[in-house]
């Protein structure tokens, strides 16, 4: 079981990196990314600090930990330099924050996002069929989240990755404790929005792929 969307206190998140993995290990999880949010104000300092802490994780744990980051509110020409140098800085996730009804974000995000060198296109919003179908062409997964406010568009992603193609990806975009809910709550999450137990275990077959990918990247 995978969460690739968690913060910290490196952006807006109220727990410490290893506070965060051993709460996401309590709860059942096996990998999960921290993907702080970031932009050209932090990123080298909050990538630093990210991939020194997953370096640092013990090999023998019951978690492993992945070094990501999310570029979040940019503008939108600043996605391609600034995912390419996450990539330099030995960033292994890197997640776009998504065109989500309820920030103020900007125009165009979705489709400079994907055309990026990103993985996860995070609460997309009401994706456009062009944008769904550039998703589908790259490989980038859609996410279908269990964030408040965020979830609201969830239903409208799901459809749209069907009628494309296109990857989906469920996580948690935790920032609190309370937001580390289990693997069976955020499988309910993907459920309750439409999503039926065979798409949800395609979802998992498609992570674990990516996953073994990125190992060996």
């Amino acid at each position: 079981m995978y969460n690739l969307h968690a913060h910290t206190f490196l952006s807006d998140g109220e727990l410490l990196p290893s506070e965060v993995a051993v709460r996401y290990q309590d709860k059942g999880y096996k990998v999960i990314a921290i993907t702080d949010h970031a932009d050209y104000s932090n990123i080298k300092q909050a990538a630093k600090a990210i991939v020194e802490f997953c370096r640092r994780w013990p090999k023998n744990s019951g978690i492993k930990i992945l070094p990501g980051i999310e570029l979040t509110h940019l503008p939108p020409e600043q996605f391609k330099p600034l995912a390419s140098l996450a990539r330099k800085e030995g960033i292994k996730i890197i997640i776009a924050h998504g065109e989500t009804p309820v920030e103020p974000v900007a125009k165009d995000t979705n489709r400079l996002a994907l055309l990026a060198d990103i993985d996860i296109l995070a609460h997309p919003g009401l994706i456009s069929d062009k944008d769904t179908q550039l998703a589908k062409e790259r490989g980038i997964f859609l996410e279908v989240t269990s964030r408040r406010g965020h979830r609201e568009t969830n239903a409208h992603v799901i459809e749209q990755a069907r009628k494309f193609g296109a990857r989906l990806i469920l996580n948690n975009d935790s920032h609190a404790p309370e937001d580390i809910i289990s693997p069976a709550e955020l499988i309910k999450v993907g459920l309750d929005f439409g999503l039926t137990p065979n798409e949800i275990d395609k979802i998992y077959r498609d992570v674990e792929e990516f996953l073994v990918k990125k190992e060996g990247r």
